[in-house]
């Protein structure tokens, strides 16, 4: 059954929000993941050239369920870019340097 504006009762429709601030988004160029049994942690990093020194510029924490949902969103995003603009060419793979974590408080 279907209501007034077409769409089958018991379907809901989500508003979602977007900032200005974070409509601008933040640039990364290095994601570093770990997981425990019940989340997935998604660190975006923004590393540059010749600086010793990277910030996490974005922490997103999901639950296994939806980490694999979103890696089937990249995939079938991916596609659909490749498919349009030609393949993406990767570089050598992840980039081979020591990486550590300091504390917020580090300098």
């Amino acid at each position: 059954m279907q209501d007034d504006n077409g769409q089958k009762k018991g379907d809901q429709q989500i508003n979602v929000e977007l900032s200005e601030e974070v409509a601008e988004g933040v640039y990364s160029n290095l994601a570093m993941i770990a997981h425990s049994n019940s989340e997935f942690v998604i660190d975006f990093i923004r590393l540059m050239p010749g600086v010793p020194k990277a910030k996490v510029k974005s922490r997103i924490i999901v639950t296994p369920d939806h980490a694999k949902r979103l890696l089937s969103a990249l995939k079938d995003n991916i596609e659909k870019y490749e498919a349009a603009f030609g393949k993406i060419n990767q570089s050598g793979g992840a980039p081979q340097f020591p990486i550590s974590f300091g504390s917020p408080g580090e300098a």
